[in-house]
């Protein structure tokens, strides 16, 4: 009982924190003047993602459980993309892709390369080259990053001035000095970062009493806890009609979070990450990148009327879904 309870605070705690820490975020990016649609793919998708980033670091240096910091990275890019699809069933009539920009195409696309660089990784195992300890693929998954961030910033700059002017017009701090934002942010990211801390610890012993195993735990339980700030934000853009704001975060999302395993490769000094996990990781891996073509799929379709509470495309995502669900179940 003491166990799940220890769960729940430190989930609560990281919702709250870390919803705040993106809309601090977000002032700092209006008070420094960066381009809006850039800043909502790359600063509110890192900052959301800094739970799954510090439990990363802490289980594969303080907590030993290399699988925890995996499995969260991995059942956290698959979560993302179930939000996607559910934040669908919440916009009404049109189905979300409708009015989400082409150009998130684009992220997506990365999402899949970066998703697809880890799968192949898994599956060679211990014949993973390397460099000192570190794996070949974490040079790779950082430069693909830096490729990506880049190229979608100057695409959005010349293609989507449409949705800068959107997330523009809904997000305004005029009211909010640029120094309350960073005190405000720096306070909420120690705040996450502490609660963090604790989560690969509790995921371990929840496997260990539970029986379940850390592969399980890590991309169910934990990738859901350290996903949830994700959640709150895009209902709230979803909520503020900001649709692209809240399409961007998720898929921005995914992109960092495998940065952040490239980062976990760094700090785990007993050889490459990914050579020494489980090869289950490589089914949540390639369920994401299932999920992601189909969301792509969507967004260059743009069915205009959906006959359930969900368009094909977010009722193919959740399906998906519940087959990695019960995969990770069975192989557990």
């Amino acid at each position: 009982m003491t166990l799940w309870l220890s769960f729940i605070v430190c989930t609560s705690v990281i919702v709250y924190s870390g919803t705040r820490l993106a809309k601090y975020g977000d002032i700092i990016a209006e008070k420094t003047g960066l381009g809006r649609a850039w800043i909502g793919l790359v600063l509110m998708a890192s900052v959301t993602s800094l739970p799954e980033l510090v439990t990363g670091i802490t289980s594969v240096t303080f907590a030993g459980v290399p699988d925890i910091a995996a499995g969260d990275v991995m059942g956290s890019c698959v979560f993302n993309m179930l939000i996607l699809a559910l934040l669908d069933a919440a916009h009404r009539p049109q189905p979300l892709s409708a009015k989400a920009h082409h150009g998130h195409v684009l992220s997506a696309g990365f999402g899949i390369l970066l998703l697809g660089v880890v799968a192949v990784s898994l599956f060679l195992g211990d014949r993973i080259p390397s460099i000192g300890w570190i794996g070949l693929y974490t040079p790779l998954i950082m430069g693909i990053y830096l490729i990506a961030i880049r190229l979608v910033y100057f695409y959005e700059k010349r293609q989507i001035s449409a949705f800068i002017k959107e997330v523009g017009v809904e997000l305004q701090y005029e009211k909010i000095p640029a120094k309350t934002a960073v005190v405000h942010y720096s306070i909420h990211a120690i705040i996450v970062v502490i609660a963090a801390i604790f989560l690969p610890k509790i995921g371990e012993a929840i496997a260990e009493t539970t029986g379940l195993g850390q592969t399980f735990v890590g991309n169910i339980f934990i990738a859901v806890s350290t996903s949830l700030p994700e959640v709150v934000v895009s209902i709230a853009a979803v909520k503020m009609g900001a649709i692209n704001l809240a399409v961007g975060n998720l898929f921005g999302s995914n992109i960092f979070n495998i940065l952040i395993l490239g980062i976990d490769d760094l700090f785990f000094v007993k050889g490459p990450l990914l050579s020494l996990v489980n090869q289950n990781h490589a089914i949540p891996a390639l369920s994401a990148i299932a999920m992601t073509a189909i969301a792509i799929i969507g967004l260059t379709y743009r069915a205009e009327k959906k006959k359930l509470f969900l368009a094909w495309d977010s009722v193919g995502m959740v399906f998906i879904f519940m087959i990695n669900l019960m995969l990770l179940y069975m192989l557990k």
